[in-house]
């Protein structure tokens, strides 16, 4: 009969220990994070309150199935005569397509210029200057207002007699005409969330060593090609983690939209978010149950495929390995 190594019994000892520490703030995660999923999963399959055709009453509760989730991706909708169809105009269902494709839409572009404006914001902070505490300050100001305030702020500049009118020289619509309002929507939220980036890439710049750059610079590397071959390459990891933050964020863009443009589920700037807070306000809270549960699976998708696909590195080994290649 063997028994284990005083090594062995160590590591065990050790285990134990650190899942007596991590277990409560996992039973606080469970109940914080957890509930609200599965409750909000469970309410989804819940009926809402509805005509009976049978009784011409109205009724509450009861197993729906996929009926909420039909409604949603199929636009189906019981008539008054119990039939199932399509749903008619007006009904939040036949916005939940065109929401898919604006929230889509915003996410794509605004991540996009925010990762190149904070690519290029950080390369500044980066470099050694005097007023270099200065500049990420400053940097700081439209991360830290509120983003109803940004919203106000920029729908006033918006405005028919706004200053961005008055300095383009043009009556733009940029609040009722779709696809002003849409870009109108994206230049605010790059100017508030590019600093978010441009911090988080500015952390893994200054995680790479300057004797990577120095002998690069020996041996006759250009700017172009330290930056392509030396910054791009060492600061991925952090920019796959900087952009799968500000994806997620801008799949669930809600108060930027609803304060500058309008709030209602039809307009041009609508996003899948305010169908939930509509649909909830109408008292279908089973329905915007069952929407929350397809944003989410939506979010969980997205983190998949960029962190098992695209490389994005949320627990810092491939940053870890790279500065060891570098020694």
């Amino acid at each position: 009969m063997t028994t284990a190594s005083p090594k062995r019994r160590r590591h065990r000892s050790d285990a134990g220990k650190a899942a007596a520490l991590v277990a409560p703030a996992l039973a606080v995660l469970a109940v914080v994070i957890g509930y609200p999923i599965v409750r909000a999963i469970w309410l989804s399959f819940q009926s809402d309150k509805h005509l009976d055709p049978a009784t011409g009453l109205f009724t509450e509760g009861g197993f729906a199935g996929v009926e909420h989730y039909l409604y949603w991706l199929t636009n189906r909708c019981m008539t008054a005569s119990g039939e199932v169809g399509a749903c008619p105009a007006g009904v939040l269902a036949t916005d939940f397509w065109p929401s898919v494709s604006v929230t889509l839409f915003f996410t794509v572009v605004t991540v996009a210029l925010e990762t190149v404006l904070g690519i290029g914001m950080a390369l500044v902070m980066n470099h050694p200057s005097r007023v270099r505490s200065l500049i990420r300050a400053a940097v700081l100001i439209p991360w830290a207002i509120p983003t109803a305030v940004t919203a106000k702020l920029w729908q006033f500049m918006f405005a028919p007699s706004g200053i961005v009118n008055s300095l383009l020289g043009h009556n733009i619509a940029w609040t009722t005409d779709p696809w002003t309002a849409r870009f109108a929507v994206i230049i605010a939220d790059v100017w508030k969330t590019t600093p978010f980036m441009a911090l988080l890439i500015l952390a893994g710049l200054q995680m790479i060593p300057r004797d990577v750059y120095e002998a690069a610079r020996v041996d006759g590397a250009s700017s172009l090609q330290t930056f392509t071959r030396i910054t791009l390459p060492l600061v991925r990891p952090a920019l796959m983690v900087a952009i799968l933050f500000r994806t997620l964020d801008a799949l669930r863009m809600y108060d930027l939209p609803v304060i500058m443009i309008s709030g209602s589920s039809n307009s041009p700037t609508a996003t899948i978010s305010q169908l939930v807070v509509e649909d909830m306000r109408q008292g279908n809270f089973n329905s915007a149950s069952a929407l929350s549960t397809l944003i989410f699976l939506l979010i969980f998708a997205v983190a998949f495929v960029m962190i098992r696909f695209l490389g994005a590195d949320v627990g810092g080994r491939q940053a870890s390995k790279s500065m060891k290649g570098t020694r």
